[in-house]
């Protein structure tokens, strides 16, 4: 596997690869970034009702449609994009909505991202699992009727090598029928290793697409590097991955452009590796632990429903994941619109689900790492089960058959 350089200093320039990083030969960013580029404030304040009317009336939604359903101009419409998402959503997936939960199974980190609760400066109790606890974990999680689990790290070579990653996907695939990544970006031949041993598909969160407010937010660390971060999905489907997400941190820079460019990231990529599976996510910056305050969320949760209704009109086969960053009223009310996966169970903290699945006492040396964000919807799976099955949906733990 790669060897990469380990507490390099960061590049001044964000878009300087560092010592070990995997640089490939792709279209994709050109693509994105040349619709994010021309899809600034003027642009898309431009659109009006009658552009905004036009989208909606074409069975197939293009670029441009999708670029006016994004808009100012079309937050009056919301009640037709949510109708046209509902029909959308309907078509493609039915009434099911998937449900999973992640495991952080480390939260050591060398980056300094100035709005995220693990940062290396935040002074926050650390923890990485040992083999051992974190089948520990598994075990709580399977025992509640969970078979899709997300494994996620801190963002640390050092503290959560590949190997270490590997060892908890192998975990995993005992206890789960789905595993998916969240971890720092890797080359490909690392991919490909993980994906020998279980995983299925990988998450990695661009932040945001707009490079200048990367390089400010975005201080120390690899993690610095843009286009190392933004090519992770191609390399991941390079390695075999069967699926791969896409998503901006929403609010972090200009929400309509970050949303535009997610979205856009997905299409491109699904036209030259039309075999893989793809999502979007849609998550909003929520209070960290031990941080800076930060600023509440530049989008209100009606502009988010317009991103998701936009989202499913433009891309109706994409799976659509709305995370436990949001509430429990707005995750009922979206999966009937457009989301097809939420998260059941959650904890963002590190070998605490004994503690919440079992209601577990916790004592004075209770093993437990500080949580990354907190969350809005704590509802256990099978309270989220019986909640999508009253609403009319049929929730999903899993449709794979492995023969």
């Amino acid at each position: 596997m790669s060897n990469m350089q380990q507490n390099s200093a960061p590049p001044a320039d964000v878009m300087t690869y560092l010592p070990g990083m995997e640089q490939l030969e792709s279209d994709v960013c050109r693509q994105v970034m040349s619709q994010w580029q021309a899809y600034d404030s003027a642009a898309y304040n431009a659109y009006n009702a009658a552009a905004v009317q036009a989208a909606l009336a074409r069975p197939h939604c293009d670029i441009e449609s999708f670029k006016a359903l994004l808009s100012p101009a079309a937050e009056p419409f919301l009640e037709q994009m949510a109708a046209r998402a509902r029909q959308e959503t309907a078509r493609h997936f039915g009434n099911t909505v998937y449900l999973f939960t992640p495991l952080y199974i480390a939260n050591y980190c060398e980056n300094y991202c100035v709005y995220c609760g693990f940062n290396c400066h935040n002074q926050i109790k650390r923890l990485r699992l040992s083999p051992r606890q974190i089948e520990q974990e598994m075990q709580v999680i399977a025992a509640s009727g969970m078979e899709e689990i997300l494994l996620l790290t801190g963002e640390s070579r050092q503290m959560s090598d590949v190997s270490y990653i590997g060892e908890a996907c192998r975990l995993a695939r005992q206890y789960f029928r789905l595993v998916g990544l969240e971890v720092y970006p890797l080359n490909t031949d690392e991919y490909r290793y993980l994906h020998e041993c279980g995983a299925d598909y990988v998450t990695v969160f661009q932040e945001t697409y707009d490079q200048e407010a990367y390089a400010q937010l975005h201080l120390r660390g690899p993690k610095r590097v843009w286009p190392y971060r933004f090519a992770a999905q191609e390399r991941a489907l390079r390695a075999g991955m069967r699926g791969v997400a896409c998503s901006a941190l929403l609010g972090l820079a200009d929400f309509r452009r970050d949303a535009l460019a997610s979205a856009l990231h997905a299409y491109y990529l699904q036209r030259q590796y039309p075999q893989a599976e793809f999502s979007l996510s849609c998550p909003r910056l929520r209070p960290i632990s031990d941080g800076a305050a930060m600023p509440p969320p530049a989008l209100s949760e009606r502009q988010l429903c317009q991103i998701l209704c936009a989202y499913r009109i433009f891309l109706p086969y994409v799976g659509i994941t709305v995370s436990s960053r949001e509430s429990e009223a707005f995750r009922n009310g979206i999966v009937k619109l457009a989301a097809t996966k939420i998260s059941a169970g959650v904890s963002t903290g590190v070998g605490d689900h004994a503690q919440k699945y079992q209601q577990e006492a916790a004592s004075a040396d209770a093993l437990a790492g500080d949580e990354q964000f907190s969350i809005d919807d704590s509802r256990s799976l099978p309270q989220m089960y019986a909640d999508m099955a009253a609403a009319g949906l049929q929730p999903v733990l899993n449709d794979y058959l492995y023969v």
